[in-house]
């Protein structure tokens, strides 16, 4: 099984940015631990760039797919058409509880196109994505 995470903008300054909201810890230390804990192979992709995230998603050859648009969540119908658009599964993941945060945050155009979503678990949201791919491998 392989499972491609994409991360959209400004988490690659996880671990310095609002440490109160998203932690301490960057995601390459927490995607290094999480590959020790699973056979499924794990690929990483984090862009600011809308297009590059869109294209990321249409030419994934894995079998799923974890995504945190970041804020491309709440703005990108291209991003969202894309997802709705691939034939690969999407589980969407946040960090935060989006929906405990700014009003213009609780509104994920990407929820409806998504197989499921998780949120505010901080980076378990990822774990909790990756079990679900797990266990239900197809």
């Amino acid at each position: 099984m392989k499972i491609l995470i994409i991360n959209g903008p400004n988490l690659n300054l996880l671990g310095s940015r609002a440490p109160q909201i998203y932690g301490t810890e960057s995601f390459e230390t927490f995607f290094e631990a999480l590959k020790l804990t699973t056979t499924t192979e794990l690929i990483y992709i984090q862009s600011n760039v809308e297009g590059e995230i869109i294209n990321e998603l249409q030419q994934a050859n894995v079998d799923g797919i974890i995504l945190n648009a970041g804020g491309y969540t709440h703005t990108s119908v291209a991003i969202r058409d894309c997802v709705e658009a691939i034939q690969t599964p999407v589980i969407e993941v946040h960090i935060s509880n989006i929906t405990a945060r700014e009003e213009f945050r609780h509104t994920s155009l990407i929820s409806p196109v998504a197989i499921g979503c998780v949120f505010g678990f901080g980076l378990d949201s990822y774990r909790l994505a990756l079990h679900h791919f797990e266990s239900n491998k197809r």
